[in-house]
Formats: C-alpha cells, sequence, structure tokens
C-alpha cells in the first residue's frame, strides 16, 4: 500500500468503509429482517397458513431481501466510490503541489508559490508556511551572495596591503623594525575588526541575535548611552544635548543591545558633525502611533540626499570614500530595532543640512508615555 500514490490510498481507505458498512448491513438484515417479518404476519391475525405456503412466502422474503440488499449495496459502493475518488483527487492535489514546491526549494529553486487550496485551515496554513520558507530561504541565499561579494571587496584591500609589506620585507626595501611591525600589526587588527563586524552584521540580517528583553523605562538607557559618549564629543569640539521628559516610557527592550544602537547612531553622528556642530537626542511620543515612542539623534552635520535615505543602511555603504568606519553601524542598528520590532529611519533636508535619526518603539500597553 506504500507503493500506491495519496488518491489511490484514499480511495482504498474509503471503500475498505464503504464494504464494512455493507457487510455489517446484509448480515443485520438477515439475522433481524426474518423475524420481524414473521412477527409482523402474526401481528396481522392472519388466517392458518399452509406450511408449504409459508415456506415459499419465506423463501420468497429472503430472495427479495437479497436482491434488495444486493442491488442497493452494488449502487451504493459505485457512487461512494466515484465520491471517494473525486475528493481523494481534490484533497491529494494540494499536498502533491506543496511537495513538489518542497522538491524545488530543496533543489535550490526558490521562485515557488502554492495557492491556497480552500480546503480549510490547516491546508492553507501548509501553503502559507511553503510560502514563506520559500521566501525566507531565497531572502537568505541573498544574504550570502552579498555577503560573499562584499566579503571579496572589504579585505581585497587590507590583504594586497599585507602582502605587499610583507613581500617588501621579504625583498629588503623595508627594514624589520619597530614602524614596520606596528604596520603590520594594525593591518591584521583592520583585518581583525573586519571580520567581527562582518559577523556581527550577518547574524543582525539573519536574525540570529539573542534579545534579554524586559520593560524597561528609556530615559536612562538614553541617559547612558549619552554619558559614554560626552567625553569624546567633547575632545572633537561638537556639543551633545538631550531632550527628555520627566517621565519616560516603559518599551520591552534589551538595555544593552538598545545602548549599542544608540552608541552607532552617536558615533555616526559625531563623524559626520564638524567642529562647533551639536547632536541632540530626545525621547518622544510617536506622532502616528499611539501605543508607540520614538528616540531620535539629530545632527547639524553634513546630511544627505533625502533620495539616499534607504542606502545609509546597506550594509558597507559610504556616502564618499573619505568617510571612516567600515560602513556596517546603521545597518546593525536598523537589524537590532527590528529585532525589538520597532524600526529605524533616517531623514535630512539635505546636504550641508544635517540628519535625523528616529528610533520607533513600541510601549507597555498600560505603561506611561513622554509627553
Amino acid at each position: 500500500m506504500s507503493r500506491l500514490g495519496l488518491p489511490s490510498r484514499l480511495l482504498l481507505i474509503n471503500l475498505l468503509i464503504v464494504a464494512s458498512g455493507a457487510v455489517t448491513v446484509l448480515v443485520a438484515a438477515l439475522l433481524l429482517a426474518p423475524a420481524l417479518f414473521h412477527q409482523h404476519l402474526q401481528l396481522a391475525h392472519l388466517p392458518q397458513i399452509d406450511s408449504g405456503v409459508r415456506d415459499h412466502v419465506d423463501r420468497a422474503f429472503d430472495q427479495a431481501l437479497l436482491l434488495a440488499l444486493g442491488i442497493g449495496v452494488a449502487v451504493a459502493a459505485l457512487v461512494a466510490a466515484a465520491i471517494s475518488w473525486l475528493i481523494a483527487r481534490r484533497v491529494a492535489a494540494p499536498v502533491q503541489q506543496t511537495a513538489a514546491a518542497l522538491q524545488r526549494l530543496a533543489d535550490g529553486h526558490h521562485d515557488v508559490h502554492v495557492d491556497d487550496p480552500g480546503l480549510g485551515p490547516e491546508l492553507a496554513v501548509l501553503a502559507d508556511a511553503s510560502n514563506r520558507l520559500g521566501h525566507r530561504l531565497e531572502a537568505t541565499d541573498e544574504q550570502r551572495r552579498l555577503l560573499t561579494a562584499d566579503l571579496a571587496h572589504q579585505l581585497r584591500t587590507p590583504i594586497a596591503s599585507l602582502q605587499a609589506t610583507a613581500q617588501a620585507l621579504q625583498d629588503g626595501i623595508l627594514p624589520a623594525d619597530a614602524e614596520t611591525l606596528g604596520v603590520l600589526s594594525d593591518q591584521s587588527t583592520h583585518l581583525q575588526r573586519l571580520v567581527a563586524d562582518l559577523e556581527k552584521v550577518s547574524r543582525a540580517e539573519e536574525r540570529r541575535i539573542v534579545l534579554t528583553s524586559a520593560p524597561e523605562s528609556l530615559v536612562p538607557i538614553v541617559e547612558r548611552a549619552v554619558a559614554a559618549e560626552q567625553e569624546r564629543y567633547a575632545a572633537h569640539a561638537v556639543t551633545l544635548t538631550t531632550d527628555l521628559p520627566e517621565t519616560g516610557a516603559i518599551a520591552r527592550v534589551d538595555r544593552d543591545r538598545l545602548r549599542e544602537v544608540l552608541g552607532n547612531l552617536l558615533d555616526n553622528a559625531l563623524r559626520h558633525t564638524p567642529p562647533g556642530g551639536q547632536v541632540s537626542v530626545g525621547v518622544h511620543a510617536a506622532p502616528s502611533r499611539p501605543a508607540a515612542v520614538v528616540i531620535t539623534v539629530t545632527d547639524t552635520g553634513s546630511g544627505f540626499d533625502p533620495g539616499r535615505a534607504e542606502l545609509l543602511f546597506r550594509r558597507f555603504h559610504r556616502e564618499s570614500t573619505q568617510t571612516p568606519g567600515s560602513g556596517v553601524g546603521l545597518t546593525i542598528a536598523r537589524a537590532l530595532v527590528e529585532a525589538h520590532g520597532g524600526t529605524l529611519t533616517a531623514s535630512s533636508p539635505g546636504p550641508g543640512h544635517g540628519a535625523t535619526f528616529t528610533i520607533t518603539l513600541p510601549v507597555e500597553p498600560g505603561g506611561p508615555r513622554p509627553a
């Protein structure tokens, strides 16, 4: 039976059920019908019937009963078989379609789609899960391809520099003194930092970051993140201020991860704000979402073209070759915010007019909200 297809197995099961019912009806009729027939004859108070006539009546009754049951069971079996075949094919078709789609996924083809067969929630969930699996595998595969390309691009320069320095040492062009060894050490450190950044952004984009979330007041988290950057901002002659409410919102967040997000945003603002500029961090109620709070980081720095806002969050994107950093800080920040169920967006009036990065997070139900 395991070699039969699903429609054939379903049909066979239904036929066995019909056959069991038919045998049950036949046995019950043969056992009960004659006794009930004789009882009805007695209740009718008919004249005494000759034994020969009685035997003839009994045989006629048995033959009529068997003939009627036989014809009825045969017709019922044919109708049941036809209906069972139609139902079996109807049920088996979406299962076979899903199986074929999963086989294509296993073969590396992610452009599959399974339609909802309209046969109940179970098959609808199966179809939806198959489609989401295909989309997830396609996204993961695309991320893997991009990561491979980015890795080759980002490692090419430091590896070439290391090779050139090592070759110069080997050829005697550079002396093996402290300065040359320091260059090699700096280049290897850069490679280590780059690999760590790649690992972190890959984990972030594939949603493999583990969050330890709890209801937290956002104001103390923002205050600590700002305090950690004050000294560095002062060294660059950039003013760092806050605009915080007296009563902060309560949100379910991982405080360490949220401080990491704020650290990345403050680092990005400092790198793009010249000496004498200002950076402000604020916490406010979301104007368009009653159950949300926003954290803004606004600077008076270089700004950007509004049409290029989304490019800022692409891995390794930098507005110019003179921009310091690895280009993954904003990518990691957005992935961390989205892992909290929030959003991270960027806006700017234009180049030279500063920028604002906005974190939107859902607040705890029933908790306080900032003004």
